[in-house]
């Protein structure tokens, strides 16, 4: 037996099952393509953003400081992205565009509200993993692209790895694009000023930003928290996809999952510790709906998508890792 069969098991006998009110996501199988690289993608092209500060209140489709220019257009680097083993928009009955089919129709139904009574912004999907590798940042986009390519389902993708922004790089984002971290400094930048417009109709993507040295405090400030809860009000037509950090490689990650409606737990097959799987878990609140997609889980499509929804795990590991995380480097004074 595996150790993520062991973990759900363990679950299943510890008898933590959700209230009638939070139903769990239905089962299902994710059997995904091994991780995405860290190497950055081939870049798009858009238009750099030179625009006057605006209201911070004021959204994408506000009467905003200025009108988007018609060419202010992110193109998706759809062929780097096929190579890479990803979905894109050319390739709808792959078998990467089928997996993401299941795993993004519950998703959904918990926003439709089907299952997911009593749960605040169920809009708001964070995905996330314990460790470096096991296959966030390829599920986040993968997940983010499947679910703008239904017909009325507009998304908006935050790469909220700001540390790596490696999600930026593989969908072409132009270096030093301002993005999350430049809109909490409140330097008159807008989420207006930000959100980049793609070739794709309904994906928008909000870069992680020019790096800065109080990067940890500005996404566990009360500005972080005035933004997720503009998010989630302004855009509640939206599904808003968030590439986390690993949960216990960072401590900005747990703050942001607390803003969440819905968590997808990215493991490794056969490869994340059971313990790791179990502390990170614990970093979440009981009020989400936590879902876990199993990563390279090849020629199990009929065995398991585990689950994990118990509310309040009482696991305590005291497990030391040592794993490195490695950033983008940032000048000691600010922004890089």
């Amino acid at each position: 037996m595996s150790t993520i069969e062991k973990a759900v098991d363990k679950l299943e006998r510890a008898g933590l099952q959700p209230d009638a009110a939070r139903a769990p996501v239905e089962h299902a199988v994710a059997t995904l393509e091994k991780a995405v690289s860290q190497e950055p993608g081939a870049p798009g092209r858009a238009t750099p953003r030179s625009t006057p500060p605006g209201d911070r209140a004021r959204g994408e489709h506000g009467a905003g400081p200025r009108q988007r220019a018609a060419g202010d257009i992110l193109a998706l680097p759809l062929a780097d992205l096929a190579a890479r083993g990803m979905l894109t928009p050319t390739s709808p009955r792959s078998r990467i565009a089928e997996e993401f089919r299941t795993i993004k129709r519950p998703l959904l139904r918990n926003i439709d509200g089907a299952a997911a009574a009593g749960v605040d912004n169920t809009n708001l999907i964070m995905v996330t993993s314990a460790l470096q590798g096991d296959g966030k940042t390829f599920t986040a986009i993968n997940m983010a692209l499947s679910i703008a390519m239904e017909q009325d389902k507009t998304v908006l993708f935050v790469d909220a790895d700001v540390a790596k922004a490696s999600a930026g790089h593989v969908l072409g984002v132009p270096a030093k694009s301002p993005g999350l971290i430049d809109v909490l400094e409140d330097k008159g930048i807008t989420l207006a000023d930000t959100i980049l417009q793609t070739d794709l109709d309904n994906l928008r993507i909000l870069p992680a930003g020019n790096l800065h040295e109080r990067c940890n405090e500005l996404l566990a400030s009360q500005a972080m928290k005035s933004l997720m809860v503009e998010l989630s009000r302004r855009y509640s037509d939206r599904v808003i996809v968030f590439d986390s950090p690993p949960l216990l490689l960072t401590t900005e990650a747990s703050v942001l999952a607390s803003f969440m409606g819905q968590i997808a737990f990215v493991v490794s097959t056969d490869e994340t510790p059971q313990e790791a799987i179990t502390e990170a878990l614990e970093h979440i609140g009981e009020d989400k709906i936590i879902g876990m997609i199993l990563n390279k889980a090849h020629g199990r499509r009929n065995n398991l998508f585990g689950l994990g929804y118990g509310y309040g795990y009482g696991y305590g590991y005291g497990y030391g890792y040592g794993y490195g995380y490695g950033e983008r480097s940032a000048p000691a004074g600010g922004s890089a």
